[in-house]
Formats: structure tokens, sequence, C-alpha cells
């Protein structure tokens, strides 16, 4: 460990001790893939190492992120450490960005590629009951081009989708309120809105969760619901796997909130946190319209 100094008492730069965080991380990240793969593909003990992993990840995220907390609130970062903390969150988000554009892709691609091509003149000798449309659910349609998948209904926006994005727009307001609210140094206000903020995540995510239960139960629309219904859990699963993570994200930042972390001037946790759940609710906005609407 070994740290300059920089106007004579704060640190300029800080370099940790050598840590077990990252190996141990890639550790339960191994199972959780490997669970996840298994599971999907019907080996029931998959589910378990699924669970184990994501167990073992948030262990290691709390112990690693605690280290971090603690470094910020003894005064060992500097302006430095914020710079490298801003650009590390700025690539980061820029990572989740070309992640969603690959799914965004995907949707488009099978659209307004894969459908129309399946379903052209030159293939009407090798699937002849396949019509090109777009939901494949649509009537005097097969969802599949050999009609391997069951006929299934798709989700509209409402009402559903549309309380979800007044939700993560709401809950977008709330946050900026507090933010302002820490800047001004009214921290009574921020921890409330603060807490309105993660309420509003949660709702999101219950919200989220009957929609699946009435899509496989009532919609017949499941995961193997051919392209349609890969797309639409895929894009909407994982951002809800985001949503979830960011509301954490808020839950730890409201915590600390209470036990007296951050200022007015020094709050990138704070900060942090905020452009991720930003990032959640524009990615929803895409979803809404191209998966909902269009």
């Amino acid at each position: 460990m070994s740290a300059a100094t920089h106007q004579g008492s704060v640190p300029h730069y800080f370099v940790p001790s050598p840590s077990r965080h990252p190996l141990m991380t890639s550790i339960g990240l191994f199972f959780v893939i490997l669970g996840a793969a298994q599971w999907i593909n019907g080996h029931s003990w998959g589910a378990y190492s699924l669970l184990f992993g994501l167990l073992w990840w948030a262990v290691v995220m709390f112990q690693w992120f605690g280290d971090a907390v603690r470094e910020s609130e003894s005064g060992l970062y500097g302006r430095n450490i914020d710079i490298s903390y801003r650009w590390s969150m700025s690539w980061f988000i820029f990572s989740e960005v070309m992640f969603f554009g690959a799914f965004f892709g995907a949707l488009f691609w099978s659209r307004y590629y894969t459908i129309p091509t399946l379903g052209d003149l030159n293939n009407s000798l090798l699937w002849p009951d396949f019509k090109a449309a777009w939901p494949t659910d649509q009537p005097g349609t097969t969802a599949s081009p050999a009609g391997i998948v069951e006929p299934f209904s798709t989700i509209g926006p409402w009402p559903l989708p549309t309380i979800n994005t007044a939700l993560l727009l709401t809950s977008g307001v709330t946050l900026t309120i507090a933010h302002h609210a820490l800047i001004a140094g009214r921290r009574a206000k921020c921890i409330a809105w603060m807490w309105i903020t993660v309420a509003l995540g949660a709702t999101f995510l219950c919200v989220q969760a009957y929609e699946y239960a009435h899509a496989y139960q009532d919609l017949n629309l499941k995961l193997s619901s051919g392209i349609f219904g890969s797309t639409f859990f895929m894009l909407t699963g994982f951002h809800g796997f985001h949503v979830f993570v960011g509301m954490l994200m808020l839950l730890f930042i409201t915590l600390r909130l209470m036990k007296g972390h951050f200022t007015p001037e020094r709050h990138f946790g704070f900060e942090g946190a905020a452009w991720y759940w930003h990032f959640v609710d524009v990615v929803w906005l895409g979803l809404y319209l191209l998966v909902y609407w269009l």
C-alpha cells in the first residue's frame, strides 16, 4: 500500500494491497454461467449451481464494496481516485450499452430479415404454411416454420408495461430530487426521496414478475415460444436483472446516507448509482417502444 500526499494531507493517489476479490468473483460467476446453461438445457442440478454461484458472488461483492467504502470513508481517496472511478463507471455503462445493443440487434435482425426471408417465395416450397408476420402469433400464421412452437398470445403495452414505464420514469425524478437535496446539504430529505426511489424499483420488479406469470400461465408465451419468445424474455429479463442490481445499489447508498456517508462535495458513490439507474430507465423506454408497441 502506498500513497503520495496532495496538499499536505489528502492522498493524491492510493494503491490498495493485493486483493483476493477478483479471483473469488470469477469463481462465483463460473457457477452462475454453468448453472444457467445446464438449467436451460433441462438439467435440474443447474438451478442449484446457479443459486450457489449467485450467493457466492453476492457475498464477495459485499466484502469487496465494503473494503472500498472503508477506504473512501477513511480519507484515502483523492482527486485522482475520483477521476478513476468516474471513468470506470463510464466505461462500465458503455459496455452495458453494447450489451443491450446486441440484444436489440438480434430483435431487429429477426424481425426485419430472418422472418421475411423464411416467408419469401424462395422458401414457399420448404415452408408452405409459414407466413412472414411479426409477432409470429398473428391469425393465420404459425409461430415457427415447422409448426413446432405451440400457439401463444403476446403482451400489449397496456396496462402492465405502461404502469412499469410510469414507475421507472417517476423513480428517475425522485432520484434527481434526492441528488439535489444531497448537494444542498439536506440529508433527511435526500434519504426520504431515496427510499421512495427504492420502493418504486421494487414495485417495478413485482409488476414484471406478475407479467411473467401471466405470460406463462395465461398466454402460453414462454422462453421457448420461437424467436418472439426468445427475444421478448431475453430483453425484458436482462433488463429486469439490471433493475434488481440498480435497486440494490440505491438501497445500499440509502443505508450509507443514513450512516452519515457522503457530503455535498464528495458523493460519487451516489452519482455512480444514479448514472446506472438513469441508464436503466433509458433502456426500458427502448424496450417499451420496440417490444410492446411496434
